[in-house]
């Protein structure tokens, strides 16, 4: 794992950086110092290797903290932040030994590209440094992670793409190649053959292998070329299974995909591993999705990419009692027809990507959903189904909660440092980039108050602060709150406070006469 310090004297240049930098590089370990004598110390400590450091920073700035940590660190590589775009800045930090700098305020497009350039320079590095059977263990185990993180985002598409690039650079992969995708159905508690599986897989070619999951294991298998597109597969599955004869377990299973001719069609193939996987129809332990024999009625097929649609509009609006309705309604139609439960299952299973593809759309980190075995009667499936739906629901539910009270805490951050201006829904609306209606329609729900309570309240506070200045008259500190009517505020301010401003006023200032 590369470690990153952040070195700022200013929080919110620290958070911002680090917001942007776990978005696309979650595999970085990010520590954050507030100046150049914590850098030093936290250097020698860590030796991280690479730190963001700022130039500008009291006490100690950020060339004088460069020098030394070189000194203790010399492999850790420096990108300097700095908002004066000075040619003596940079000219001294390249010469202490800075390997890039950016200015302030960044983009985070540039950000990404000019930390993702020095990660690579980095790993191209550690990767010539292994010279010993240790440092050689080390990287593979990287490799490894970096293998895996790639399949990640090659099937579900998690990561920034200026991160996928660079992780496909560094295993060398052309992404032009025809692959296709074979997922391993492992039998439970079989979690420990997973590094004998990949060893086998390793054996027949170049291939991806992601993580093991609920027992299912998707490999990206390149095609070679040399062989057919079966005798490569059928080869592949055949020394995955030699694992089962070693160790007789039973629950294996291989589901195939199609080829496709670029890694850019990869998922294609993996849903169709998927249901290969699951639609068992032959006494062979591994089957080609080419071989799974579908309902082909048309009537089915009308339905279902109806049902889809509605789906889709159903989830948008969150009306998330008829997607169960839609989708258990396929169910029901697959039972009427007489369709084998184990094919509605893998019918069922494609609604539910939709469901699942149209939440990734929206914003949200899915998992695709899989049923965790073969469906034995249509009892089990609108069981397992269910299952499904609510936790797609509850996701879709908790994103919306956290959306909310984000929404909610930075319209009222924002009215308070503007409580004296005159703020409207509308004017709300354009800043936060939310209809008027919604942000009413929160106050009431969130707070219990309608929004001029809340500006008004706002206001009220202000003014009781101003008011311990005995020098400021109440019509001063009227106008200063956003009142343009001294007699109007008076007014408002005795309905809040009970008391008018001047009493109000008289009280502190007597108490703090009698206090001294």
């Amino acid at each position: 794992m590369i470690q990153l310090l952040i070195v700022d004297d200013e929080q919110i240049e620290r958070d911002g950086m680090k917001a942007i930098l776990h978005k696309s590089f979650p595999s970085l370990d990010i520590q954050e110092a507030r100046n150049g004598r914590m850098a030093i110390e936290m250097a020698e400590q860590l030796k991280p290797e690479l730190i963001l450091m700022d130039i500008k920073m009291p006490g100690m700035n950020g060339l004088d903290a460069l020098e030394q940590i070189i000194a203790i660190s010399p492999t850790t590589k420096f990108v300097m932040v700095t908002a004066y775009d000075t040619f003596d800045y940079m000219r001294q930090a390249i010469k202490l030994g800075a390997t890039d700098y950016l200015l302030k305020p960044s983009k985070a497009n540039d950000i990404v590209e000019t930390v993702g350039k020095v990660l690579k320079e980095i790993v191209m590095e550690q990767k010539s440094r292994v010279t010993n059977e240790r440092q050689q263990i080390v990287f593979q185990q990287t490799m490894a992670v970096i293998e895996t993180d790639v399949v990640t985002q090659l099937l579900f598409e998690h990561v920034h793409e200026v991160h996928f690039d660079m992780l496909v650079e560094i295993l060398d992969i052309n992404t032009n190649n025809e692959v296709f995708v074979m997922n391993i159905r492992m039998p439970a508690g079989a979690e420990h053959l997973y590094s004998t599986v990949k060893e086998k897989v390793r054996r027949i070619g170049f291939s991806l292998v992601g993580a093991l999951y609920e027992n299912q294991l998707p490999v990206v298998v390149f095609r070679n070329g040399e062989a057919s597109f079966r005798s490569q597969a059928v080869k592949l599955a055949r020394e995955v299974l030699s694992v089962k004869k070693l160790y007789d377990q039973a629950g294996w299973y291989i589901g195939i995909g199609n080829v496709y001719p670029t890694l850019a069609e990869v998922k294609k193939s993996y849903h169709e591993a998927l249901i290969a996987t699951m639609e068992k129809a032959s006494l062979a332990l591994y089957q080609f999705h080419s071989e799974v024999k579908f309902v082909e009625e048309a009537s089915n097929e009308q339905k279902l990419k109806e049902l889809k649609k509605e789906i889709r509009d159903h989830i948008r609006l969150g009306h998330w009692d008829k997607v169960r309705t839609e989708v258990m309604s396929v169910i029901q139609m697959l039972e009427n027809k007489g369709t084998n439960a184990m094919q509605a299952q893998q019918r069922v299973l494609e609604v539910l990507w939709v469901v699942s593809s149209i939440l990734g759309a929206i914003g949200m980190e899915t998992n695709t959903p899989l049923y965790s075995f073969q469906t034995p009667d249509y009892r089990q499936l609108r069981a397992e189904t269910g299952q499904l739906l609510d936790q797609m629901k509850e996701l879709y539910i908790n994103y919306y909660k956290r959306l909310e009270a984000d929404n909610m805490e930075q319209i009222k951050q924002y009215i308070m440092a503007h409580s004296h201006e005159e703020i409207s829904l509308d004017t709300l609306g354009t800043k936060m980039g939310l209809s008027p209606i919604y942000i009413s329609k929160m106050f009431k729900e969130k707070l219990g108050i309608n929004y001029i309570d809340f500006l008004t309240e706002c206001r009220i506070e202000k003014a009781k602060n101003l008011m311990n200045d005995p020098n400021r008259s109440i019509k001063e500190i009227a106008i200063e709150v956003g009142y343009h009517e001294p007699n109007y505020f008076s007014k408002v301010f005795k309905k809040i406070v009970h008391v008018s401003p001047r009493e109000y006023q008289n009280t502190i200032h007597g108490k703090r006469v009698s206090d001294g």
